[in-house]
């Protein structure tokens, strides 16, 4: 049970990073801006490109948790899950303390819980 809800988790983070690329990549001066109302509305056109690799680096985050979750190797599995949700809460706890605090319980927060799972279900 702890380790179907960690994998609820990793899937939901993966989720949401694909979310973040699409969004970052390819609707950031459409839909991004009803998103992120605290950005001046004119520096969307001018950030375009600054958004668009934070996006890539977000679905390379989407990328290793989907991946994570195709491993058949339970123990293998669980190690590359641990790694890329430790690279989300750390961008999360970053962007936490630099840009917003909301940022931290939509990224940071569920990672940690689910490393947490993770480790829960490692010591069973």
């Amino acid at each position: 049970m702890i380790l179907l809800l960690a994998k609820i988790i990793v899937a939901i983070m993966a989720l949401l990073h694909l979310y973040f690329l699409w969004l970052e990549m390819f609707a950031w001066t459409t839909k991004a801006k009803k998103v992120f109302r605290q950005f001046p509305e004119d520096l969307f056109e001018p950030t375009k490109t600054l958004a668009a690799n934070q996006g890539l680096y977000n679905g390379f985050l989407s990328a290793g948790l989907i991946w994570s979750l195709l491993i058949e190797d339970p123990t293998w599995q669980v190690y590359v899950a641990l790694f890329f949700l430790g690279c989300v809460a750390v961008a999360g706890i970053y962007g936490a303390l630099t840009a917003s605090k909301k940022i931290f319980t939509v990224q940071a927060l569920p990672a940690l819980l689910g490393i947490a799972l993770l480790l829960a279900y490692q010591m069973l």
